[in-house]
C-alpha cells in the first residue's frame, strides 16, 4: 500500500489543523523526491519520536542554478509513495508549484554567514531557495520537528540557523548520512552516475575517510588535502571544486578544540557530488 498522497495546500492544513486538535505531534521530512534509503532513514527517525509523520516531494526550481540540471533532476513520485507506505507515512505532501510559488510571490529568505562559503562559492542563490522553500514548507505543514541529513552538511546548519534566528517554534533533528557498501554517500543524483562512474565514485568518500585520519593524526592539514585533492584527480573528478577543513557550526576557519568538518564536492562525468565528514582537532 503505498503513502496517502496530498496535492492541495487547504486539504494538507485542514489535515494538520485536525492531528493538532486532537493533541497530536508533527514530524516532517523535506525531500525532493528520488527516494532512497538515506531518506527512508529520516522517516523512520521521524516515526519514532512523532505521532504523524508528514514527507514533502517537490523539486524546488528556486535551487538550481542550472536549469538543465532541473529539468534532469529525478522525477518519481509513485514509486516514492510506494516507498513510503511500509513506514506509515501519513501524508506524502506534493504541492504545486504555482500554491508554492504564486505569480505575485515576492518574498526570499536569506541567511547569512555559513552560507557564504563552499557551496555558497560554487552555487550562488542556491541557499536562498533552500531557506525560502523551508521556510515555506515549516508554515505549511506546521511540525514539531523536521528531520534532515547530515550528508548535506552546509544546508543543516542553514536550517538551525533559520530556525533560531526566527524563532521558530520546531526541532531540528540531525540524522546519520546512510552510505552505500562502499561508503558512497546515498544520494538521488546517484541514478545518474553510468555503472563505470559508480564504480570510481567510491574514491571520494576514500579519500574523505583518509584525509580525515591523517589530519586526526597530527599531520599538516595543508599536505593531507593537497594529497586528497590528486587522489580525486587520478580518479577522474574534474573539478574539485572544494576540498576544506571548516569549523562544524559555523563553517568558518577550524579551531582547535571546537568539532570540524571535511567537506568535498567534485563532478565525475558531469554529476556534481559533494560527502563531508566529522574532524577531531588536537588541541
Amino acid at each position: 500500500m503505498s503513502a496517502p498522497i496530498i496535492r492541495p495546500l487547504s486539504q494538507m492544513r485542514g489535515q494538520i489543523r485536525r492531528w493538532k486538535g486532537h493533541g497530536e505531534t508533527i514530524g516532517l521530512v523535506p525531500t525532493m523526491g528520488a527516494l532512497h534509503e538515506g531518506h527512508l532513514s529520516l522517516v523512520r527517525a521521524a516515526r519514532e519520536r512523532c505521532d504523524r509523520v508528514v514527507v514533502t516531494l517537490f523539486v524546488n526550481p528556486r535551487q538550481f542554478n542550472n536549469p538543465e540540471d532541473f529539468a534532469r533532476y529525478p522525477r518519481t513520485e509513485l514509486a516514492d509513495a510506494e516507498l513510503l507506505g511500509p513506514l506509515a507515512v501519513d501524508a506524502l505532501f506534493v504541492p504545486d508549484a504555482a500554491e508554492v510559488y504564486p505569480p505575485d510571490h515576492a518574498t526570499t529568505i536569506r541567511v547569512s554567514g555559513v552560507t557564504e562559503p563552499l557551496e555558497g562559492t560554487h552555487r550562488p542563490g542556491h541557499f536562498d531557495g533552500v531557506a525560502t522553500v523551508v521556510t515555506l514548507l515549516f508554515n505549511m505543514t506546521q511540525p514539531d520537528a523536521a528531520f534532515f541529513g547530515e550528508k548535506d552538511w552546509q544546508q543543516l546548519q542553514l536550517v538551525r540557523r533559520l530556525v533560531a534566528d526566527l524563532q521558530l517554534p520546531l526541532d531540528i533533528v540531525p540524522c546519520p548520512c546512510v552510505r552505500a557498501e562502499d561508503g558512497l554517500a546515498l544520494s538521488s543524483r546517484n541514478q545518474r552516475l553510468s555503472p563505470q562512474a559508480r564504480s570510481r565514485a567510491a574514491a571520494l568518500p576514500q579519500a574523505l575517510f583518509a584525509a580525515t585520519r591523517r589530519i586526526e593524526a597530527g599531520e599538516p592539514v595543508a599536505d593531507v588535502l593537497r594529497a586528497a585533492h590528486a587522489d580525486l584527480a587520478a580518479a577522474g573528478f574534474d573539478p574539485v571544486e572544494y576540498l576544506e577543513l571548516r569549523d562544524a557550526t559555523t563553517l568558518g576557519d577550524p579551531v582547535a578544540g571546537r568539532p570540524a568538518r571535511l567537506l568535498v564536492a567534485a563532478m565525475l562525468d558531469g554529476i556534481r557530488l559533494i560527502d563531508n565528514t566529522a574532524v577531531t582537532l588536537r588541541t
